[in-house]
């Protein structure tokens, strides 16, 4: 006789084990219909699921930050059960939520064209409207990994094979379409009512460039068409302000393929990018910063030292000289220190405040350069300040001024924070 404890403190017995659609069906008819999932002890599970002892519930609808979740979850799954259905031999990889709404990667032998993205949203609405049971059933991995070999979804396989053999999986269906996933899921598919393709692009597998290419399909999805009105009327908007679009109308900067991720600045861009590297500069000088200029390629034993060579050397260009090898700085802490480094520091030297406008490379994989917001080649207005333990109270409150003063000179009134200390 399981006894049931809710969010409020109230108690529901039950004289047998009980589903969370069940517990919710007893609270309420309306509950039971706004019902996505549940949280049993925490933990998120569907509402299908069997509670067999005392436990606490919490039910999850929309109204709760993990109901969005869900429903983009689901969505993704729905995604990929309408790709299944209009192309048969395509085969599906994994499809996570992410900000704003979700993806599914997919190996096909030819690109999905936009009229393909436009029969797979149609194929979409019509599966949410048949207000199609999502069930969950657990089978043994070995028993998996031959179940969707079996059915051609070779990477399916391969991702079930990699868990270990005496961890349970658990497969959600949906009329025809069966995906692994740990789930929870939305009840039925009709609990997905907006959603919308947003693009496709290219992934390789499992991230790695030396594997195939897979195409990604993104979406977003929302709990009604009010709320996805207001986010595609917000994107649009973005797009008028993108500033790759502005760079290239106001004759500010441009790149291309010769040198991807780096930036060609013109007449106009460039005074722009002074006045600012200007204005900062004075502000450093104001707040007692010593500006450095360090080298750009520097041999591979500092970055040995620093640790970068091990943890970070597919992310750094590098080169040779007679018989040296050479990184091109990715960052500027290690030179910094080297100036520090330089002669005897007394207490009565620091705080020793170093500023730099380093040029630094990053060899950023080619799928994710944007504009310049994410390139190979930027300057880090950057700084390292080295100071006694009594001092580090106010270098943080000073420092934290001076970046609230810079926000605000642009614009920026609401700003949040994240310190990153040392574990």
């Amino acid at each position: 006789m399981p006894v049931i404890t809710l969010p409020d403190g109230s108690q529901r017995v039950f004289d047998a084990p009980v589903s969370v659609r069940d517990v919710a069906a007893a609270i309420g008819a309306g509950l039971a219909k706004a019902a996505l999932a549940g949280k049993v002890n925490g933990r998120l599970v569907d509402t299908s699921y069997i509670i067999e002892c005392d436990a606490d519930l919490a039910i999850v609808t929309e109204r709760d930050p993990e109901g969005l979740d869900i429903i983009r979850h689901s969505s993704a799954h729905l995604l990929a059960h309408a790709v299944k259905q209009l192309y048969p031999s395509a085969q599906v990889t994994i499809g996570p939520v992410i900000e704003n709404g979700f993806y599914y990667d997919f190996a096909f032998e030819r690109p999905f064209t936009p009229e393909d993205v436009e029969r797979i949203q149609a194929r979409m609405e019509e599966l949410a409207a048949q207000d199609i049971p999502v069930e969950r059933s657990v089978m043994p991995r070995d028993e998996a990994v031959s179940f969707f070999r079996a059915m051609a979804e070779n990477y399916k396989a391969q991702i079930i094979a990699d868990i270990p053999s005496n961890e349970p999986i658990s497969l959600y269906r949906q009329a025809d379409f069966i995906d692994l996933c740990r789930g929870p899921h939305v009840p039925s598919t009709g609990k997905l009512k907006a959603f919308r393709l947003m693009k496709v692009a290219g992934a390789y597998w499992r991230g790695d460039s030396r594997n195939e290419m897979l195409q990604r399909i993104y979406g977003t999805a929302w709990l009604d068409q009010k709320a996805l009105k207001t986010y595609l009327h917000r994107l649009e908007e973005a797009e008028k302000r993108d500033h790759r679009k502005v760079g290239k109308a106001l004759d500010l900067f441009h790149v291309q393929e010769e040198a991807p991720g780096m930036v060609f600045w013109h007449d106009r861009g460039w005074r722009i990018y002074i006045e600012i590297q200007h204005y900062i500069r004075q502000l450093l000088r104001e707040h007692g910063y010593q500006e450095v200029h360090t080298p750009q390629i520097v041999d591979r034993s500092l970055w040995e030292k620093s640790g970068h060579w091990e943890k970070f050397r597919k992310d750094m260009f590098t080169t040779a000289s007679e018989n040296r090898d050479y990184a091109v700085k990715p960052m500027n802490c290690p030179c910094h220190i080297q100036i520090y480094n330089q002669g005897l520091r007394s207490y009565r030297d620091l705080p020793l405040r170093l500023a730099e406008f380093g040029s630094c490379h990053r060899n950023e994989p080619s799928g994710t350069l944007h504009g310049l917001m994410r390139v190979r080649n930027f300057v880090q207005d950057d700084a390292h300040i080295f100071c006694t333990e009594d001092q580090i109270q106010a270098e943080v409150s000073a420092f934290m001024d001076l970046l609230f003063r810079v926000y605000a000179d642009f614009g920026f009134n609401e700003v949040q924070l994240a310190l990153s200390t040392r574990p």
